[in-house]
Protein backbone atom coordinates (compact mmCIF):
# COMPACT_ATOMS: atom_id res chain seq x y z
CA UNK A 1 0.00 0.00 0.00
CA UNK A 2 3.14 2.93 0.90
CA UNK A 3 5.67 2.49 -1.02
CA UNK A 4 9.70 2.85 -0.12
CA UNK A 5 12.82 4.51 -1.68
CA UNK A 6 16.09 4.88 0.12
CA UNK A 7 18.48 7.20 -1.09
CA UNK A 8 22.26 7.38 0.95
CA UNK A 9 23.76 4.49 3.01
CA UNK A 10 24.79 3.74 6.48
CA UNK A 11 23.00 5.88 9.73
CA UNK A 12 21.58 7.39 11.06
CA UNK A 13 18.36 5.75 9.00
CA UNK A 14 15.99 8.14 8.69
CA UNK A 15 11.75 7.84 7.61
CA UNK A 16 10.61 10.31 6.00
CA UNK A 17 6.55 10.34 5.90
CA UNK A 18 5.24 13.52 3.10
CA UNK A 19 2.43 15.42 2.99
CA UNK A 20 -1.00 15.21 1.35
CA UNK A 21 -0.56 15.70 -2.54
CA UNK A 22 3.17 15.71 -2.05
CA UNK A 23 4.77 15.32 -6.03
CA UNK A 24 7.58 13.01 -6.05
CA UNK A 25 10.21 15.55 -5.77
CA UNK A 26 8.05 17.60 -3.13
CA UNK A 27 8.35 14.29 -1.05
CA UNK A 28 12.47 14.25 -1.06
CA UNK A 29 12.39 17.95 -0.04
CA UNK A 30 13.15 17.05 3.83
CA UNK A 31 15.24 14.34 3.16
CA UNK A 32 17.87 16.36 0.93
CA UNK A 33 21.12 16.43 3.04
CA UNK A 34 20.13 14.60 5.52
CA UNK A 35 23.08 12.25 6.92
CA UNK A 36 23.12 8.44 6.31
CA UNK A 37 20.04 6.51 4.71
CA UNK A 38 17.20 8.62 4.10
CA UNK A 39 13.88 6.23 3.41
CA UNK A 40 10.94 8.34 1.49
CA UNK A 41 7.54 7.22 1.20
CA UNK A 42 5.22 7.53 -1.23
CA UNK A 43 1.19 7.31 -0.04
CA UNK A 44 -1.72 5.49 -1.72
CA UNK A 45 -2.77 7.99 -4.44
CA UNK A 46 0.05 9.68 -4.76
CA UNK A 47 2.83 9.50 -7.66
CA UNK A 48 3.46 6.46 -8.85
CA UNK A 49 1.83 4.72 -6.46
CA UNK A 50 -1.96 2.95 -6.65
CA UNK A 51 -5.11 4.26 -5.48
CA UNK A 52 -6.03 4.28 -2.32
CA UNK A 53 -9.36 1.89 -1.78
CA UNK A 54 -12.35 3.22 -0.47
CA UNK A 55 -12.30 4.37 3.15
CA UNK A 56 -8.75 4.43 3.88
CA UNK A 57 -8.07 7.60 4.44
CA UNK A 58 -8.01 7.84 8.73
CA UNK A 59 -5.21 8.68 10.68
CA UNK A 60 -4.76 5.65 12.53
CA UNK A 61 -4.90 3.46 9.33
CA UNK A 62 -1.93 5.81 8.05
CA UNK A 63 -0.05 5.09 11.36
CA UNK A 64 -0.52 1.64 11.03
CA UNK A 65 0.95 1.32 7.42
CA UNK A 66 3.53 3.21 8.31
CA UNK A 67 4.59 1.42 11.24
CA UNK A 68 5.08 -1.24 8.98
CA UNK A 69 7.51 0.08 7.32
CA UNK A 70 9.64 1.83 10.14
CA UNK A 71 11.64 -1.56 9.90
CA UNK A 72 13.94 -0.90 13.27
CA UNK A 73 14.81 2.69 11.94
CA UNK A 74 14.49 4.79 15.04
CA UNK A 75 14.09 8.02 14.16
CA UNK A 76 11.49 9.79 11.32
CA UNK A 77 10.27 13.30 9.49
CA UNK A 78 6.84 14.17 8.74
CA UNK A 79 5.70 16.88 6.57
CA UNK A 80 1.54 18.00 7.57
CA UNK A 81 -0.13 14.80 6.88
CA UNK A 82 2.66 12.86 7.49
CA UNK A 83 3.54 14.56 10.76
CA UNK A 84 -0.43 13.72 11.93
CA UNK A 85 0.56 10.26 11.43
CA UNK A 86 3.32 9.88 12.60
CA UNK A 87 1.85 11.54 15.99
CA UNK A 88 -0.82 8.64 16.02
CA UNK A 89 1.31 6.46 15.35
CA UNK A 90 3.92 7.13 18.42
CA UNK A 91 0.72 8.10 20.41
CA UNK A 92 -0.16 3.99 19.98
CA UNK A 93 3.69 3.37 20.77
CA UNK A 94 5.69 5.58 22.36
CA UNK A 95 8.65 4.08 21.85
CA UNK A 96 8.75 3.55 18.40
CA UNK A 97 11.12 6.39 17.75
CA UNK A 98 13.98 8.63 19.53
CA UNK A 99 13.43 11.34 17.11
CA UNK A 100 11.01 12.99 15.87
CA UNK A 101 10.60 16.21 13.17
CA UNK A 102 6.94 17.34 12.90
CA UNK A 103 7.21 19.56 9.56
CA UNK A 104 3.74 21.99 9.32
CA UNK A 105 1.59 19.92 11.74
CA UNK A 106 -2.38 21.02 10.65
CA UNK A 107 -3.99 19.26 13.27
CA UNK A 108 -3.58 16.88 16.44
CA UNK A 109 -5.75 16.79 18.81
CA UNK A 110 -8.50 19.02 17.86
CA UNK A 111 -9.97 19.63 14.48
CA UNK A 112 -8.34 22.00 11.83
CA UNK A 113 -9.65 25.62 12.59
CA UNK A 114 -12.14 26.44 10.97
CA UNK A 115 -10.75 28.58 8.21
CA UNK A 116 -8.12 25.85 7.81
CA UNK A 117 -10.70 23.49 7.33
CA UNK A 118 -12.95 25.32 5.50
CA UNK A 119 -10.04 25.88 2.25
CA UNK A 120 -8.87 21.83 3.13
CA UNK A 121 -13.29 21.33 2.05
CA UNK A 122 -13.55 23.66 -0.72
CA UNK A 123 -10.49 21.60 -2.44
CA UNK A 124 -12.10 18.29 -1.69
CA UNK A 125 -15.28 19.48 -3.65
CA UNK A 126 -13.20 20.71 -6.54
CA UNK A 127 -10.72 17.43 -6.62
CA UNK A 128 -14.43 15.80 -6.40
CA UNK A 129 -15.88 17.46 -9.51
CA UNK A 130 -12.81 17.20 -11.44
CA UNK A 131 -12.77 20.87 -11.65
CA UNK A 132 -8.93 21.75 -12.26
CA UNK A 133 -9.31 25.81 -12.55
CA UNK A 134 -11.41 25.72 -9.15
CA UNK A 135 -9.34 23.59 -7.79
CA UNK A 136 -5.74 25.38 -9.41
CA UNK A 137 -7.43 28.86 -7.37
CA UNK A 138 -7.22 27.69 -4.37
CA UNK A 139 -4.17 25.76 -4.44
CA UNK A 140 -2.47 29.15 -5.83
CA UNK A 141 -2.60 31.41 -3.13
CA UNK A 142 -0.86 28.81 -0.72
CA UNK A 143 2.14 28.83 -2.63
CA UNK A 144 5.02 31.36 -2.63
CA UNK A 145 6.03 33.12 -6.01
CA UNK A 146 8.62 31.78 -7.91
CA UNK A 147 8.08 28.39 -7.35
CA UNK A 148 7.58 27.54 -11.15
CA UNK A 149 5.23 24.71 -12.39
CA UNK A 150 4.56 23.76 -8.38
CA UNK A 151 0.80 25.16 -8.35
CA UNK A 152 -0.28 23.36 -11.42
CA UNK A 153 1.63 19.55 -9.94
CA UNK A 154 -0.09 20.01 -6.79
CA UNK A 155 -3.22 20.72 -8.48
CA UNK A 156 -2.53 17.65 -10.53
CA UNK A 157 -1.85 15.45 -7.35
CA UNK A 158 -4.69 16.62 -5.41
CA UNK A 159 -6.80 15.79 -8.27
CA UNK A 160 -6.73 11.81 -6.99
CA UNK A 161 -7.37 12.76 -3.28
CA UNK A 162 -10.20 14.12 -2.76
CA UNK A 163 -11.34 11.52 -0.23
CA UNK A 164 -8.29 12.13 1.23
CA UNK A 165 -8.43 16.04 1.71
CA UNK A 166 -12.27 15.82 3.02
CA UNK A 167 -11.18 13.42 5.85
CA UNK A 168 -8.56 15.18 6.87
CA UNK A 169 -10.27 18.90 7.06
CA UNK A 170 -11.92 16.89 9.75
CA UNK A 171 -10.80 14.30 11.67
CA UNK A 172 -8.22 14.18 14.30
CA UNK A 173 -5.05 12.67 14.94
CA UNK A 174 -4.44 12.28 18.41
CA UNK A 175 -7.66 12.81 20.62
CA UNK A 176 -6.00 12.50 23.62
CA UNK A 177 -3.16 14.52 23.97
CA UNK A 178 -2.07 12.97 27.09
CA UNK A 179 -1.39 9.50 25.45
CA UNK A 180 1.73 11.88 24.13
CA UNK A 181 2.81 12.29 27.37
CA UNK A 182 4.73 9.13 27.63
CA UNK A 183 7.02 9.76 24.50
CA UNK A 184 10.09 9.68 25.05
CA UNK A 185 11.42 10.69 22.00
CA UNK A 186 13.46 14.24 21.12
CA UNK A 187 10.91 16.36 19.24
CA UNK A 188 11.54 19.08 16.67
CA UNK A 189 8.53 21.13 16.28
CA UNK A 190 8.55 23.61 12.51
CA UNK A 191 6.09 26.05 12.34
CA UNK A 192 5.15 28.62 9.95
CA UNK A 193 3.67 32.18 9.95
CA UNK A 194 0.71 32.69 7.79
CA UNK A 195 0.28 29.18 6.39
CA UNK A 196 -3.68 28.68 6.23
CA UNK A 197 -3.57 25.04 6.02
CA UNK A 198 -0.99 24.52 8.47
CA UNK A 199 -1.99 27.13 11.09
CA UNK A 200 0.87 28.13 13.94
CA UNK A 201 -1.17 27.08 17.05
CA UNK A 202 -1.16 23.49 16.20
CA UNK A 203 2.44 23.24 16.11
CA UNK A 204 2.41 25.43 19.29
CA UNK A 205 -0.20 22.61 20.86
CA UNK A 206 2.06 19.61 19.36
CA UNK A 207 5.66 21.11 21.04
CA UNK A 208 3.77 21.56 24.29
CA UNK A 209 2.15 17.82 24.03
CA UNK A 210 5.78 16.21 23.78
CA UNK A 211 8.04 16.23 26.99
CA UNK A 212 10.90 16.50 24.80
CA UNK A 213 10.32 18.93 22.41
CA UNK A 214 11.56 22.48 20.68
CA UNK A 215 9.45 24.60 18.78
CA UNK A 216 11.26 26.63 15.80
CA UNK A 217 9.26 29.27 14.10
CA UNK A 218 9.60 30.33 10.59
CA UNK A 219 8.55 33.68 9.49
CA UNK A 220 7.30 32.25 6.50
CA UNK A 221 3.81 30.67 4.78
CA UNK A 222 6.16 28.02 3.22
CA UNK A 223 9.44 27.54 4.70
CA UNK A 224 10.71 24.35 3.48
CA UNK A 225 10.86 26.56 0.33
CA UNK A 226 11.75 30.39 1.33
CA UNK A 227 14.11 28.58 4.63
CA UNK A 228 15.23 25.39 2.35
CA UNK A 229 18.69 25.90 3.41
CA UNK A 230 18.71 27.15 6.97
CA UNK A 231 15.70 24.49 7.47
CA UNK A 232 17.91 21.69 5.53
CA UNK A 233 20.84 22.57 7.94
CA UNK A 234 18.72 22.56 11.61
CA UNK A 235 17.05 19.14 10.71
CA UNK A 236 20.96 17.78 9.68
CA UNK A 237 21.85 18.85 12.92
CA UNK A 238 19.01 17.55 14.50
CA UNK A 239 19.11 13.89 13.25
CA UNK A 240 22.80 13.90 12.58
CA UNK A 241 23.79 14.18 16.01
CA UNK A 242 23.83 11.21 18.76
CA UNK A 243 21.45 11.27 22.14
Amino acid sequence: MILARSYGTGDPRTLVVPGLGATAGEARVPASGLPGTRTVLTLPSHADNTDAPPGYWHYATLARDVAAVLGGTRQAVGVSLGAAALCALVAADPTALDRLVLLLPGALSKPRPAPSAALVLAMADAADADDRAGLRALVAPTVPPGTGSYVDDRTTALLRLGPALRAVATEVPVPDPAALADVRAQVLVVAATGDPVHPAEVAEEAANAFPRAELVRYDSPAPLVTHRRELRARLSGFLGRPD
